[in-house]
């Protein structure tokens, strides 16, 4: 009697054991697959960044890829053995799937290398609020080169792009602003680049500023005024050449002896660089009056003195 008892308790824990451990089983079935599915949910439709630029240019690689193509073959066959393809994936390894606010120089350093060539002493042109009218010089007289007239600059000018931690790895819908973040792909990519163009030159190089904008033609801020002018050479650059525009009937807000132009004076000649200052050069003047041809300013003998 004794041990059909003992018998009974132990089948009774037995049972009392599985059952436990079927319950047990089923909670953590039902907690696995609960986990499953919400992060199959959260995966299956991720939600890009937003931001209040415009997104990535559409087609970008083949607008790249085109421009690649067109300057090292149409323009400048001599760089004919640039690599238009790994260009792109330089280009494209700097920012895609990478979150827009964190990108660096380094990011841009192996296109940078890929896509850099030499610079012709004398001809370099550097510009702050005159882009327009400096690239409508280059394109008449192809003395002189903006970091725009590069293959780097060339590609990239007037196009955008920026990455985002989810897939597909780029945003097509909006890229920051600066004032939403410094280190965004198109500020950092310019600033590189602008770097590279002024450490590049060599000789005499010329810088158009705009004498027409109120708050001074000379700006600490710009690209020019915080970047290209501190990585000048003083062993490469004999001279400055300051051009100082005025937009034809707009305000004369500053000529060479202005504010701003002395500040900018001050900086170079505390690098040592010899600095010429000229109001209105005439070869760009002349330009202007392309579409103002009959205003005074355009007269021959504006100027002539």
């Amino acid at each position: 009697m004794p041990l059909q008892q003992g018998s009974a308790r132990v089948r009774q824990r037995t049972v009392l054991l599985v059952g436990i451990a079927v319950l047990l089983g089923a909670l953590v079935l039902a907690v696995v697959l609960a986990s499953l599915l919400t992060h199959g949910r959260h995966e299956a439709s991720p939600e890009m960044l937003k931001w209040k630029d415009r997104g990535t240019t559409k087609n970008l690689q083949e607008v790249i890829l085109g421009r690649c193509y067109n300057y090292i073959t149409a323009q400048h066959p001599e760089l004919g053995d640039k690599d238009c393809l790994k260009i792109w994936e330089s280009l494209k390894d700097a920012f895609i799937y990478k979150n827009p606010c964190n990108i660096t120089p380094e990011d841009y350093q192996p296109l940078m290398e890929l896509a850099s060539h030499p610079i012709p002493c004398n001809k370099s042109l550097f510009w702050s609020k005159t882009g327009d009218l400096a690239h409508r010089y280059t394109k008449s007289n192809q003395n002189f080169l903006t970091l725009e007239d590069t293959l780097l600059g060339y590609m990239a000018d007037k196009v955008s792009w920026c990455g985002d931690p989810s897939a597909p790895g780029i945003n097509y819908e909006s890229c920051p602003k600066r004032s939403e973040c410094e280190s965004n792909p198109g500020s950092v990519f310019w600033k590189t680049a602008s770097k590279m163009f002024a450490e590049a030159a060599c000789g005499v190089v010329q810088v158009m500023l705009n004498g027409s904008v109120e708050a001074g033609a000379f700006r600490s801020s710009s690209i020019f005024g915080s970047i290209e002018v501190f990585n000048l050479d003083p062993d490469k650059v004999s001279e400055v050449h300051i051009w100082l525009m005025q937009d034809i009937g707009g305000p004369q807000s500053e000529s060479c002896s202005g504010h701003s132009i002395q500040r900018l004076i001050n900086i170079l000649e505390e690098r040592n660089f010899k600095i010429i200052c000229e109001d209105n050069y005439r070869p760009v003047q002349l330009l202007q009056c392309v579409h103002n041809p009959d205003h005074t300013d355009c007269r021959l003998c504006t100027n002539s003195s």
